[in-house]
């Protein structure tokens, strides 16, 4: 297992959906050993059926507050995931200069999904769980020794 990145960047288009999912996982996984921060290319407000789906897990995103790459605080980062081609193609015009890791993962984007609330949840669900199966791969959790 290699090491850990210091820094991590979810992108995606508007983080309202994706990205906060990302963020909020890792976080959840990994919060005091990894800073982790996500952006999207326009600015968008979290998505309420991505608040329900992440609380089903335990996990809070309601008081996510989205923000463009232009807002970020710190743009020194060791690794950008861009989950969207537009979020990709801005990760790495801002990486251009840095020696940041970038890495695409094309991510389905859920709010196309059409039909009914519960149709449409699942597809939250989907994402959610695709995202969780690929950050615990990407960012395995630390084993401790056996006594």
């Amino acid at each position: 297992m290699g090491e850990l990145p210091g820094s991590v960047l979810f992108a995606c288009t508007m983080n309202s959906v994706r990205s906060p999912m990302a963020e909020a996982i890792l976080k959840h996984l990994h919060g005091r050993h990894i800073y982790v921060d996500s952006v999207g290319v326009r600015e968008g407000e979290i998505d309420g059926f991505t608040i329900a789906v992440m609380d089903e897990i335990g996990i809070d995103v309601s008081k996510h507050r989205s923000k463009v790459f232009d807002q970020l605080e710190d743009s020194s980062f060791d690794l950008v995931i861009s989950l969207s081609p537009e979020a990709q193609h801005s990760a790495v015009e801002m990486t251009r200069t840095m020696a940041c890791e970038v890495e695409f993962w094309p991510t389905y984007d859920p709010t196309l999904t059409e039909g009914n609330r519960e149709t449409r949840l699942e597809a939250y669900r989907q994402v959610r769980d695709q995202l969780m199966a690929r950050i615990k791969e990407r960012f395995p959790l630390m084993r401790m020794p056996e006594p």
